[in-house]
């Protein structure tokens, strides 16, 4: 499948796939264990007819104290979602007892076990409004140690439980506050892909600033992610990613300095007034001799869609390295009111300021 902006794709290899079935079946048990002893059955009311009348009963303060299970399993089910299987579940009651014959009261307690329970489940998974949905699509339940009626039953309690998963589901943020400046959206694209081997989650993943947040002048490109045939869990995210990021930032202001001559120490060899910048732009030095320019004031660099992928990090330990700036800073002229000039010297002058003082800024502890 292409994927479009943030793609997480999750895929389970043919080698680990029994692996990690293996340890999701005995997390699976040790939850319906738990969930079966916090289940709460109702009353069981009736009568007998002993033919010279008939003997009222009530079975109440139904408890489960233990549960053992031989087997349980998991596995995809292709275009559907997971099947979920327990066999030899057995279980041991107790309760509560009370019966009435005319003026006739009796009761007391019991013990109860049941043997040979099977429980089938299939869980369906989906995308609703971006969040991943978990539905019951079917469950069924047989008992093989006791013949009893159950009112209440094992799989409404199933369903109960799965319904309480997809309402937490839903109340899952789908905007992530990452810090003062940006915060991270994460939609689900489409519907979970399963197979008989794997689950595929595709996931757009995007910056935005909280002060404007606003789409990027750039779009996501697609791209594939091969099945990894020896790996459990494999992740992908497009430069589209990232590039949100620093489009969110500049939408925020934070990429934006002035420079002013009083940030420039006095025993630094350059300073902001008119006749020093005559060396990089000598049409300024003959407009006006030795002005104090008040300000530089660095406007919001534009961010271009034809990126490629860097061999190397750029971030280290949450540290912007300085030697990438040589590489990644350009200057050019956009317009000018004194006429073309040249922009090497210039830019070298940059590359000096952002080390000094962007860079410093950005690796600070507000930015981590």
């Amino acid at each position: 499948d292409q994927l479009s902006t943030l793609e997480l794709n999750i895929q389970c290899g043919v080698v680990d796939i029994y692996v990690f079935m293996c340890s999701v079946s005995q997390m699976m048990a040790v939850w319906i264990q738990n969930k079966l002893k916090s289940t709460e059955f109702p009353e069981v009311r009736g009568g007998v007819d002993i033919g010279i009348g008939t003997v009222n009963y009530v079975i109440s303060n139904m408890q489960v104290v233990q549960c053992s299970m031989s087997g349980q399993s998991m596995e995809f089910k292709q275009g559907t979602g997971v099947s979920v299987e327990v066999s030899q579940l057995s279980l041991a009651i107790t309760g509560s007892w009370a019966t009435q014959f005319g003026i006739i009261h009796d009761g007391g307690s019991f013990d109860l076990a049941v043997y040979n329970i099977n429980i089938n489940t299939l869980l369906g998974l989906g995308d609703e409004a971006g969040r991943l949905s978990i539905t019951t699509i079917s469950c069924s339940d047989d008992i093989g140690g006791v013949h009893i009626q159950f009112h209440g039953g094992i799989c409404p309690a199933i369903q109960q439980a799965i319904s309480k998963l997809e309402m937490n589901l839903q109340k899952m943020p789908v905007s992530i506050p990452v810090n003062q400046y940006i915060y991270l959206s994460i939609l689900f694209t489409s519907s979970p892909a399963v197979t008989d081997r794997s689950i595929e989650l595709d996931i757009k993943g995007e910056f935005y600033s909280k002060s404007f947040p606003s789409e990027p002048p750039f779009s996501a490109s697609a791209f594939d992610i091969k099945y990894a045939e020896n790996y459990m869990l494999s992740l992908a995210a497009s430069e589209f990613f990232v590039n949100s990021a620093a489009y969110a930032y500049l939408s925020s202001e934070v990429l934006q300095i002035n420079i002013t001559d009083n940030m420039i120490p006095k025993s630094f060899p350059f300073h902001l007034n008119t006749s020093q910048f005559g060396v990089f732009i000598p049409q300024v030095s003959m407009l006006c001799v030795q002005v104090m320019i008040l300000e530089v004031k660095i406007d919001p660099v534009n961010l271009h869609k034809d990126a490629s992928v860097l061999k190397h990090s750029l971030f280290v330990l949450n540290t912007l390295v300085q030697s990438y700036c040589y590489k990644l800073l350009t200057l050019t002229v956009g317009s000018s009111e004194i006429g073309d000039f040249k922009t090497a010297m210039l830019e070298q002058m940059l590359v000096i300021a952002v080390n000094r003082f962007v860079l410093p800024k950005l690796n600070g502890k507000n930015f981590k």
